[in-house]
């Protein structure tokens, strides 16, 4: 329901908290208040990140307690300024310093002293968050507070989607069929990719792929583009094995470990003149906004988001979802934790 007065809110509200790694505990905390250029967001949805799995169960974040989560959408229920009060927003996670040479120029996803939602400061997983109006993005009408939780990771595929260029005609490889490597296929195929196919290691990942129009890696076809997922040497030995001569690979798998290349393989780089592009987060500036050219596409259709929601867990359940992604008990693509009910 609706915030009708635009005034401060109070009192508890019920949180994932992660204490340390393994102790998420939902519990109840005060209601965040507004600092300066914040709004009081209450949180919809909240998408579960591949990294959170990693963050609440082995790696920790930069301090506990912390409430993680940064892939959320919600109203504005309190804004001092008025100016976002009601609104329906998605939430670019990544705050800026603003001063550095990186975001000078705008290029915040560099940004050298950045804080972050859900990792860095208290994110998603509660029903309040509160939110610096810089970050807050309008969901257009007729986008859902589902889909506006996924602005995050369908950004962050078309970030790295449009560093292949012109992909029209193409045949694109993308190892890695999670979620923003479906996303991925999704934008390259609005972009007149003729054939997307995917190597992963997860039958069942493929099959979901298959069920959405994709195709699966033969192992033996020879590929105009590709986009490594996963950050792992093996996939990233393919896709330089599958790509023609001159062709053009993303790297956009965030490693766990380290990746390496054999000689032989390293030598194919060279012999093709491959190029290589690393990609990193998304713009989220005047200059170019993945955030609005996503929201963008939800509004006209373009994008087919909601059939990759597999799971939609309540704030009590969301560590249980943690555990069973970590552990693969079921097949997943993505979670969603949602306070809408």
């Amino acid at each position: 329901m609706s915030q009708t007065a635009n005034k401060p809110v109070s009192g508890k509200m019920r949180a994932a908290n992660l204490h340390a790694v393994g102790d998420m505990r939902c519990e109840l905390l005060d209601i965040p208040t507004c600092g300066e250029d914040e709004v009081l967001l209450k949180i919809k949805c909240c998408g579960i990140c591949g990294s959170d799995v990693p963050r609440a169960l082995k790696k920790g974040t930069y301090r506990f307690p912390t409430v993680i989560g940064h892939e959320f959408s919600g109203e504005v229920v309190y804004d001092k300024s008025g100016k976002h009060f009601g609104k329906r927003v998605a939430v670019f996670p990544l705050l800026p310093c603003f001063s550095c040479e990186n975001c000078k120029t705008e290029d915040y996803a560099q940004c050298l002293n950045y804080d972050y939602y859900g990792s860095r400061r208290d994110g998603g997983l509660a029903e309040y968050v509160a939110v610096k109006t810089f970050n807050l993005i309008e969901l257009p009408e007729g986008v859902s507070y589902e889909e506006g939780a996924m602005c995050e990771p369908v950004s962050v595929a078309d970030h790295a989607t449009r560093k292949l260029g012109d992909v029209t005609g193409q045949t694109l490889l993308i190892t890695g069929a999670g979620p923003i490597g479906l996303i991925a296929g999704m934008w390259a195929k609005g972009r007149g990719a003729s054939k997307i196919l995917y190597l992963d290691i997860d039958e069942g990942k493929l099959a979901f792929a298959e069920s959405l129009g994709f195709e699966r890696y033969n192992g033996t076809e020879t590929v105009d583009a590709a986009i490594e997922g996963t950050g792992a040497s093996v996939p990233l030995a393919k896709i330089v094995s599958a790509l023609h001569a001159g062709g053009k690979a993303v790297l956009m798998g965030n490693p766990s470990g380290a990746v390496s290349l054999d000689d032989k393989t390293y030598q194919t780089v060279l012999r093709k003149e491959l190029v290589l592009l690393g990609t990193w987060n998304s713009s989220y500036a005047e200059k170019q906004n993945d955030w609005r050219e996503s929201l963008d596409a939800m509004a006209k259709g373009e994008l087919s988001l909601l059939p990759l929601i597999t799971h939609k867990v309540s704030l009590e359940n969301c560590f249980d979802a943690l555990k069973m992604m970590q552990e693969r008990t079921e097949f997943y693509c993505k979670v969603m934790v949602n306070n809408e009910a």
